[in-house]
């Protein structure tokens, strides 16, 4: 190679590296999130859309690399914690195997900023929310021509999943809970008492005296108020009871920066949507006890991270040990706490494939 050309090379180098050096702005790290995960098979789905559900717009997006697979709709927790623009990072794989269809409910994330808050606030209540989500399972099944779906709940979702999965076990090859909510009081009280003794252990007097001040906390019989909540969750989640070995959701949250989805002024609501769900919705979570609903007529798959205090796991696997269902199965994640999606992907794409499609198989719902 002669000088000259020697010399073209590394400036084609350098070219090439000046190019990748990126991204400059959010717009471009989108795209590249974007393009990297486009649904490029012919027989695949991207569609990113508004439904007409409950009376008002919500948005969805449906993905996957093959129509023909099952529909997996995940209903996420919170209130108002929106799966949707996380879903870049977690979801990519599983739209192999199924076709994924991610929610943003009443009051929550683009949902939120595309109704009138004033407008939809009286119809914030659970039993709504809970309407909306038997109005979504049954568009989903219509739309895509599928008898059965999987039905998905995290957290907040699990409350309304393992209600649907009771009343409607026809709908569904299988219900997945993933931060079960089942015994919500005596959640509250274990996660407190992991926290403050957390805050012994660690000689941290502020959080051991406002920990304390609570008590007793979520005491039976009393309703717990939001702003004592809101301190228990905060020592909780410092703790690594809400994400293990991390201090709380910052990694989560500023991950929602990269969602292609979200457009740069619903990301400006995306909290404030959290809040105004949570105001609504939260004090009835936490007061929510499901200890007595054990009989199932669908399979219960419930994911289940050994560190989730935010949704006591211990309590969640008492209850599972008393359900009755024609099939059951509890998986723990030894490295989660409350987001396995997010804190253990692989193991969360293995255990869909393996445990929770060959119901689908079976139906003969799956692409061959």
């Amino acid at each position: 190679m002669g000088m000259r050309d020697w010399l073209a090379a590394v400036l084609v180098g350098v070219c090439s590296l000046a190019q990748a050096a990126g991204p400059n702005n959010r717009a471009e790290a989108v795209q590249i999130v974007a393009e990297m995960r486009r649904v490029v098979t012919p027989g695949g789905v991207e569609r990113s859309q508004m439904v007409r559900i409950g009376g008002i717009d919500q948005a969805v997006t449906i993905r996957g690399t093959d129509l023909r697979n099952p529909i997996l709709l995940m209903v996420h927790g919170g209130p108002g914690y929106v799966a949707m623009p996380t879903s870049w990072y977690f979801q990519r794989g599983w739209e192999d195997y199924f076709t994924v269809v991610q929610w943003d409910q009443r009051g929550a994330g683009k949902t939120y900023a595309a109704n009138d808050p004033a407008t939809v606030a009286p119809t914030m209540t659970r039993a709504r929310m809970l309407a909306d989500a038997e109005e979504m399972v049954t568009w989903l099944r219509k739309e895509f021509g599928k008898d059965r779906i999987f039905l998905m709940g995290h957290s907040w979702g699990s409350s309304l999943g393992v209600d649907i999965a009771s009343r409607h076990p026809e709908w569904l090859h299988a219900y997945i809970g993933m931060g079960q909510i089942a015994n919500s009081p005596e959640s509250e009280r274990r996660g407190w008492r992991f926290a403050l003794d957390a805050a012994r252990r660690d000689g941290n007097q502020p959080a051991v005296r406002e920990l304390e001040a609570l008590a007793p906390y979520a005491a039976p019989g009393q309703t717990v108020q939001l702003k004592d909540l809101y301190a228990q969750r905060k020592w909780l989640g410092y703790y690594g009871g809400a994400v293990h070995a991390r201090r709380g959701f910052e990694a989560e949250s500023a991950a929602v920066k990269l969602a292609p989805e979200y457009s740069d002024a619903e990301l400006k609501t995306i909290w404030e949507a959290g809040d105004f769900s949570a105001s609504h919705l939260l004090a009835d979570v936490v007061a929510t006890d499901f200890s007595k609903l054990t009989q199932f007529r669908c399979p219960i798959i419930i994911f289940n991270g050994r560190h989730d205090y935010n949704v006591s796991s211990s309590v969640t696997a008492e209850w599972f040990e008393t359900i009755q269902a024609p099939s059951k199965k509890l998986v723990w994640f030894e490295h989660s706490a409350h987001e396995m999606f997010n804190e253990e992907p692989g193991k969360t794409l293995v255990s869909l494939v393996n445990l929770a499609r060959p119901f689908a198989e079976k139906a003969g719902d799956v692409a061959p």
